[in-house]
């Protein structure tokens, strides 16, 4: 089902794939099976004046940093820098339903029988079908092939929701955080499960933005990876941050998550010493954070994700800004977030400019 050597075209019109990076594309390579008749969006970190390669054959955009200052303009403040979440820019300028996004040091894995595992294909499929928070089937996806719900299952409730987003998983690499790095150096995940559930409502989870796609339409403007890196007293907890904001919006509008296939291959551990000064302030203020997210509560004149987003931004101000002075900017950000994807994406705006594009 999920695994397939041919690339399915499905959506190929209404999905772009973003990649944040700092370096040549050749991983690429291996991924042109799947990823050719698709669009990228490529965001490139750090000094825009270095050449990104991107290989013959793929239909791309690129955006630098200079790029993002010349079309937000002042906005541009709360786009992350030297930091993978400057990857939700892509997500701003993109003008297609769907989005996956993916790490320039992830490839192609392969499932138990040998076959490549079309990461993609298996994306949309998560997408397509519905989710199920409110009630867990115990056979995870009820909407599987092979698979339905178990008795017991209220009837009223098998219609499940549309699914905002789908969270793929990884082999080889975990995806740790630095202390666990560190205590557990060698270890690699070699565990393929062949399954994919529904993260029940009311239930946080660790977002990882390597192997990510989303229904843009229905939760884009959420999908905000915080400030971070450069500047920033923290970094690496961009997609943990965008998760739990998303979590608790797709709680609130009635939309779902799924997390399982697919997989693919982290190939490369980042340092642990790096990442543990990336890190250390988020995993003291984590233990804050996750307690305020786990009891936020959104309005019902809240139906919009971007109400729902700026809303969220105020009970940051509100309720974190006495932990640390950054969350005050950070809460700042998210409206200034709001306000620049308004802009770029209001109707009858023009479409943002890249430097580069794969016909020049």
């Amino acid at each position: 089902m999920a695994n397939s050597t041919i690339s399915s075209p499905a959506l190929k019109d209404e999905l772009d794939i973003v990649i944040p990076t700092i370096r040549n594309l050749d991983f690429l390579e291996m991924w042109r099976p799947f990823f050719q008749p698709y669009h990228l969006i490529i965001v490139q970190d750090g000094d825009p004046k270095k050449t990104i390669k991107v290989p013959e054959g793929f239909d791309y955009e690129l955006y630098n940093r200079d790029d993002i200052n010349r079309i937000l303009g002042e906005k541009a403040t709360c786009i992350s820098f030297k930091d993978s979440a400057c990857r939700c820019f892509g997500y701003m300028v993109s003008k297609k339903k769907y989005i996956f996004t993916i790490d320039d040091d992830c490839f192609v894995a392969k499932d138990p029988t040998g076959k490549e595992i079309n990461a993609l294909d298996q994306h949309i499929k998560n997408l397509l079908c519905p989710a199920t928070p409110n009630f867990f089937n115990t056979l995870y996806d009820p909407f599987r092939e092979g698979a339905d719900f178990v008795r017991g299952y209220p009837f009223s409730l098998r219609e499940g929701v549309p699914t905002a987003v789908s969270h793929g998983l990884w082999l080889n690499i975990p995806d740790y955080d630095a202390p666990t790095q560190l205590v557990k150096p060698r270890e690699r995940n070699t565990r393929y499960v062949d399954a994919v559930m529904t993260i029940p409502k009311g239930t946080l989870f660790p977002m990882c933005g390597m192997n990510l796609a989303f229904d843009r339409d229905l939760i884009g403007p959420a999908m905000y990876f915080g400030l971070m890196g450069d500047g920033q007293p923290i970094g690496r907890y961009d997609d943990m941050w965008a998760g739990w904001c998303v979590k608790v919006i797709c709680d609130h509008l009635g939309l779902g998550l799924k997390t399982g296939l697919p997989y693919i291959w982290h190939s490369k551990a980042s340092n642990p010493f790096v990442n543990l000064k990336k890190e250390y302030k988020g995993i003291y203020w984590q233990e804050e954070l996750i307690p305020f997210f786990q009891s936020a509560k959104l309005p019902k004149e809240c139906t919009t994700v971007q109400q729902c987003y700026l809303e969220l931004s105020k009970q940051v101000k509100a309720k974190l800004s006495n932990l640390d002075p950054y969350f005050e900017k950070l809460a700042n950000a998210m409206v200034t977030w709001i306000a620049a994807w308004d802009q770029l994406n209001a109707p009858g705006a023009a479409a943002a400019k890249p430097s580069k594009t794969s016909t020049k």
